[in-house]
């Protein structure tokens, strides 16, 4: 039997809604995935130490906020300090077409915003780690 996949959900920043990424984290483990939830108010350093030590094949980060363009580079930048650059980070919430096209340059490989389908987020990170393959 291969091992579900396993994801850690943060928010990231101020923002202090959490009701979407709740039942984001719903979703997956009814997916049969294993989640995680790092809870509010969380910094870069604090969610990328819970990624590793949990050992997830995918880093979902929330943002309501508009901090996308400050908080990628510093989750990108410990990612790499950790030799941890082969977990999936993928951004999730509300921001600009621009942004999405920057943070997706920057490393991103899917934005999955506010108005995605359950299932499609479901198969997009299912997708995700069967193309990086075993790690």
């Amino acid at each position: 039997m291969t091992q579900p996949i396993r994801v850690l959900l943060a928010k990231v920043g101020l923002d202090g809604h959490d009701r979407g990424v709740k039942v984001v984290a719903r979703t997956l483990r009814d997916a049969g995935m294993d989640v995680v939830y790092s809870g509010l108010h969380r910094t870069p350093e604090e969610v990328v130490t819970a990624a590793i030590q949990e050992d997830v094949d995918i880093l979902g980060v929330s943002l309501l906020s508009g901090v996308q363009l400050t908080v990628f580079p510093k989750i990108f930048k410990l990612l790499d300090e950790n030799d941890a650059k082969d977990m999936i980070v993928v951004a999730g919430g509300v921001m600009p077409d621009e942004d999405v096209i920057a943070i997706k340059e920057m490393g991103v490989q899917e934005v999955l915003l506010q108005d995605t389908p359950p299932s499609a987020i479901v198969e997009t990170l299912t997708r995700l780690v069967t193309e990086r393959g075993e790690r």
